[in-house]
């Protein structure tokens, strides 16, 4: 089987160098030269695309790109990936996208006969290189079943029913965690008021309701100002205005997670889009 491999970041490069070791020919394509001389260090078994023409003889094609707006570039249109794939072909899609994007898609795939799945991601790219990233699978479930042995070569499958139900799932994480993140920001700001140490504070939340993944993780770089990208702020402010647009569609309106959402506008454009996304202490308080 041929497989493409579209977007080489972060989380997609990981899973295609999964693909490559485990022996798969996978033809690979990135606007980044660098993304792709490493993603073929994996192995034998992968081949840099010059173009997505390229693509157009894989039975399976994955995309990992990152906005909405990305994926339907290069899918839809007259001179999308679906005009070129044979019928029978499949599309998963990796992306954080919205669950509109993701039927668009679906849709407009099965006009041209090929199968469409939506597979969220919900971890971070070091479980990606170990393959050990859970997986949110949405769609046909015969379509799914085929390709098992695919996923779990890339990580931890986890069949949630719906394309809706799979782009929700990323979504939902996205916002409560950067929605914990702007909490804790604003709790380590009211302890340095009160005269603690950060590491300290820290420490002392550990041991109580106050303790979170984003506190295990995140609590020490805002404790030792570190900033470096990891997850940039830009790209938490774009899943959380994703999730809760989606979540506006269906009429509900989620207040914390709107106000965090202004947090990571502020810091984006306070200048610091780039920079991870607990760089929102930066401006909490102000």
């Amino acid at each position: 089987m041929q497989i493409g491999y579209i977007g080489l970041g972060l989380m997609g490069g990981p899973l295609a160098r999964n693909l490559i070791r485990a022996g798969k020919n996978v033809l690979v394509y990135d606007l980044k030269e660098e993304a792709v001389d490493r993603t073929l260090e994996a192995g034998s078994t992968g081949e840099k695309a010059a173009s997505l023409s390229d693509l157009a003889g894989c039975e399976l094609v994955f995309t990992s790109l990152p906005l909405p707006g990305h994926v339907k570039g290069t899918m839809l249109g007259d001179d999308g990936l679906y005009t070129k794939l044979s019928q029978g072909a499949t599309h998963i899609e990796l992306s954080t996208i919205d669950p509109g994007t993701a039927n668009e898609l679906h849709t407009a795939a099965a006009a041209k006969g090929i199968g469409y799945i939506q597979c969220t991601l919900g971890k971070t790219p070091a479980h990606a290189e170990k393959a050990e990233e859970p997986m949110f699978i949405g769609g046909d479930k015969a379509l799914v079943d085929k390709y098992q042995d695919i996923f779990k070569i890339i990580g931890i499958p986890n069949y949630v029913g719906s394309i809706e139900a799979s782009c929700a799932v990323k979504l939902i994480s996205n916002m409560i965690g950067m929605t914990n993140v702007a909490v804790l920001a604003e709790g380590i700001r009211v302890g340095e008021k009160a005269g603690l140490d950060r590491n300290q504070l820290l420490e002392l939340l550990s041991d109580t309701g106050a303790r979170s993944f984003q506190m295990d993780v995140r609590g020490p770089w805002i404790a030792a100002d570190d900033f470096k990208p990891r997850f940039a702020v830009d790209l938490a402010l774009k899943d959380v205005r994703l999730g809760l647009e989606m979540a506006r569609a269906w009429n509900l309106d989620l207040k914390a997670m709107e106000a965090a959402l202004k947090y990571f506008q502020k810091c984006s454009e306070s200048g610091f889009g780039q920079e991870d996304c607990n760089a929102v202490c930066k401006i909490v308080g102000e």
